[in-house]
């Protein structure tokens, strides 16, 4: 069984703190990772507008979601100025990558793109993912060739401004297995690398998931037939549950589980391109998660 693993970096504090606690997590276990940063204005705070949707208290409840990202965190971009995340860690950006991890976008203003896609015009689409292409490689120096939304938001007009970053692959939607993205008829050409396994977010704090019975449950999802990705979060494996995720490392080890990057994934998914099918995209609500996400249909 395969695996790969991709980092969402959401926020400030996330990005000072979770990540280097995960680079130094998954050197030691030589576990590649493909870490997706947020590049811009730390506007976590303003995420409070999520109230009304449902599911939103449940899903607060359940995951202390005050012990989980603190409280300095869910004031930034309200009572408290929005840190500019690229220019404050650039120096922890960079060291990522000359860890020899993968990098790639979440995004330029998480909450800006996670809230408003769906409403955003396509200029105004492609000059949100344009702030964030510039910010990129003003920090790397280099394009990017990956992006992952946040909070699995797609459009046509996301997809559309994809294509014209020349991006190698995705990874927006919750699915089964690659495939070339279809909204409304039209097909795009960057190839979407779903995510396959629930998040942790989405399992803590339920009666059913103690802790305990999480790392058994991810191995009891795993499958042979198929690319298995999981995504993780430096907000939440990079420091709350930090030992909850060494453990599943552990695990995963034990059970012989291949980790490998997601872009060497894409190359040899690539290689066969024409074996690679066209699925449509569709929002759809999944379960332990607010509101609706993309889904491979």
């Amino acid at each position: 069984m395969i695996l790969a693993l991709k980092v969402d970096v959401d926020t400030d504090r996330g990005t000072r703190e979770g990540v280097p606690a995960l680079q130094s997590l998954l050197t030691e276990f030589s576990a590649p990772a493909c870490f997706l940063f947020s590049l811009g204005p730390d506007n976590t705070g303003k995420a409070i507008r999520r109230v009304f949707r449902p599911g939103f208290f449940q899903k607060v409840s359940r995951t202390s979601v005050v012990q989980l990202y603190g409280i300095r965190t869910l004031l930034n971009g309200t009572l408290l100025p929005a840190p500019h995340i690229g220019r404050r860690n650039q120096e922890i950006m960079r060291g990522v990558r000359d860890a020899g991890f993968e990098i790639g976008i979440h995004c330029h203003d998480h909450f800006k793109w996670q809230d408003y896609l769906a409403t955003m015009s396509l200029e105004q689409t492609r000059a949100e993912f344009g702030k964030a292409l510039a910010e990129f490689e003003r920090i790397f120096g280099h394009p990017a060739t990956t992006a992952g939304t946040p909070g699995w938001q797609v459009s046509a007009h996301s997809r559309q401004v994809y294509d014209e970053a020349g991006l190698l692959y995705s990874s927006d939607v919750r699915g089964e297995s690659p495939f070339y993205p279809e909204i409304a008829g039209q097909i795009f050409k960057t190839l979407e690398i779903p995510s396959t396994l629930p998040t942790f977010d989405e399992l803590l704090g339920r009666p059913e998931y103690p802790d305990e019975h999480i790392v058994p449950h991810y191995l009891s999802l795993l499958r042979a037939d198929r690319p298995n990705v999981l995504t993780i979060h430096a907000e939440i494996e990079g420091m709350m549950k930090l030992p909850l995720f060494r453990a599943l490392l552990v695990a995963f080890q034990k059970a012989g589980v291949e980790l490998v990057r997601m872009d060497d994934l894409a190359h040899s998914l690539l290689a066969n391109r024409k074996d690679l099918p066209v699925r449509p995209i569709v929002m759809a609500e999944i379960d332990g998660r607010s509101g609706t996400l993309a889904t491979q249909g």
